[in-house]
């Protein structure tokens, strides 16, 4: 039984504790938090969403919530299956370790998730649909199963979201082999609003193209300004910007303003009502063109940072290696984000797999290369 310490990284634990069949104990989460040691709610609602997704899991709380015991078992997945998310973290916050456990189930899995669709902590849904499934085609292979549709948006602190995602089931991965990171071509994006004037989006494109018209010609942002029952529960509004090389990779960031959760209050907000400066996000006043060039500048900062995969993504991607066939894979990445190192730990201590990283000079960007653990999906069936 592998043994962990504190709350960082909870679900990348539990992800690859179920891939590897290791059980593992994570003692000290949040002890020493005086008003409310141990799991959040959060947390406590992706322990259901797992037990939901696998047949024979055994999880073991203490009584303060300070202590996990987790046993994995099978992972089955199925369809017609639906969760919520909850309002203290996005539905982002669910949505990574549901692609990569969907992968290896023991059927094709087709989930509805409710909740929070966009907020400034977790990535957005348009992220996931416009970067990281895209990815996960190039880098795995993937023809065709896998899908993300927003039914409606909703901004916190009321939620009132609904997106449905389907992933295929694969026999084993292949390998992972992208190098050439290329050069930026283009660039897209979704500008959104909920329950605010739809102007807004227009406020929000005018800020980035501001910026990004300075580096290409070639940029454009589609606006989706919802209302009514597809807005969700709260006023709120973000831009998604990606940046596609001529080598195929997709680099992204995001910005969004929404109101400040409460403490104590998730429910009260519910009801919405209007977005004052002083619940705006950060505690400051964010004008919709600000938020367009926060996004530009961010896009900006991941190009200049280099690399196949924005930061955000080099986590996902470094686990896809470790998980592939026994053979060569290899990744050009930026400077490592502190959750890819701690990443790179996680994959050492659960799949026995370690990286060689060879830094390139000329472009500030390093290798990461490795042979994979070879997981198979031993849940499907054999026909």
């Amino acid at each position: 039984m592998l043994k962990f310490k504190g709350c960082q990284h909870f679900r990348q634990r539990l992800v690859c504790s179920t891939l590897s069949g290791r059980p593992i104990r994570i003692d000290d989460i949040r002890a020493a938090d005086p008003e409310s040691p141990g799991l959040r709610d959060f947390e406590a609602s992706f322990l259901r969403l797992l037990e939901k997704l696998t047949n024979g899991c055994v999880v073991e709380i203490n009584e303060t919530g300070t202590s996990l015991r987790y046993r994995p078992g099978v992972v089955v997945c199925g369809s017609g299956l639906s969760h919520d998310c909850g309002s203290s973290r996005s539905i982002g916050y669910f949505l990574e370790p549901l692609l990569i456990l969907g992968l290896y189930g023991k059927k094709p899995l087709s989930i509805t998730l409710r909740g929070i669709t966009n907020d400034g902590t977790d990535p957005g849904v348009d992220t996931f649909r416009t970067v990281t499934l895209p990815l996960l085609r190039k880098a795995l292979g993937l023809e065709d199963g896998l899908e993300l549709r927003v039914v409606s948006r909703g901004a916190a602190p009321g939620g009132g979201g609904e997106v449905v995602l389907r992933v295929p089931m694969v026999k084993q991965l292949g390998p992972v082999k992208m190098e050439d990171e290329g050069m930026v071509k283009r660039i897209r994006g979704v500008a959104y609003s909920m329950k605010v004037s739809p102007q807004v989006t227009n406020r929000m494109v005018d800020g980035a193209r501001g910026v990004l018209n300075a580096l290409l010609a070639d940029v454009y942002v589609f606006t989706d300004a919802t209302s009514g029952l597809s807005s969700g529960k709260s006023p709120g509004y973000g831009i998604t910007l990606v940046a596609e090389t001529t080598s195929g990779c997709l680099v992204s960031a995001e910005a969004c303003c929404a109101a400040r959760r409460r403490e104590g209050d998730a429910e009260g907000a519910a009801a919405g009502g209007a977005l004052d400066d002083s619940e705006q996000q950060g505690g400051r006043q964010q004008v919709p063109e600000d938020v367009g060039v926060t996004a530009a500048h961010m896009l900006l900062e991941e190009i200049r940072r280099g690399g196949v995969v924005d930061g955000s993504h080099q986590g996902l991607m470094l686990l896809l290696c470790a998980l592939g066939p026994e053979e060569a894979n290899s990744l050009r990445l930026g400077p490592l984000t502190p959750h890819a190192v701690r990443t790179l730990r996680h994959i050492r201590d659960f799949f026995g797999v370690t990286f060689s990283l060879r830094p390139e000079r000329s472009s500030s960007t390093l290798f990461a290369t490795c042979v994979g653990a070879n997981v198979r999906n031993v849940s499907r069936r054999v026909t």
